[in-house]
């Protein structure tokens, strides 16, 4: 089973969101059907939307459990996981911190928490105009 709420919280001009993953035993393969068509897709160098990240980091989420890995272990994994390169544009702004509440298969739930999972450079658009 699988029992995953996402709280995601953007820049300041983006209303936050929560979505909920939630899979039974029964249908967890449509999950991990879904995660490999966005792997396809990556490993195509096609850029992956807002749903389609959230969708991969809650796969990477319940691999690490299952595995026993630590927060701080899932944690560091997620914040090395996608470059700007990889999703649309706007996510990385979209998703600046984010905070997982993860139940895998029965055992107690657990929360991990990211702030900037996606890093993008500072950058300043200016309104210069050339002479």
């Amino acid at each position: 089973m699988i029992k995953i709420k996402a709280i995601i919280k953007g820049e300041d001009d983006i209303p936050p969101l929560s979505k909920l993953f939630e899979y039974d035993t029964s249908s967890e393969k449509i999950f991990f059907n879904g995660l490999k068509i966005i792997q396809t897709r990556l490993s195509q160098n096609l850029r992956i939307n807002i749903n389609e990240t959230l969708m991969l980091f809650c796969g990477l989420i319940t691999q690490q459990l299952r595995e026993g890995k630590s927060n701080l272990e899932i944690a560091d994994s997620l914040s090395r996981m996608l470059t700007p390169d990889k999703v649309m544009i706007g996510v990385p702004e979209s998703i600046r911190m984010i905070s997982f509440e993860a139940s895998i298969d029965d055992k107690p739930s657990k929360t991990i928490s990211l702030v900037k999972p996606i890093s993008i450079r500072n950058y300043i658009l200016t309104n210069e105009t050339k002479k």
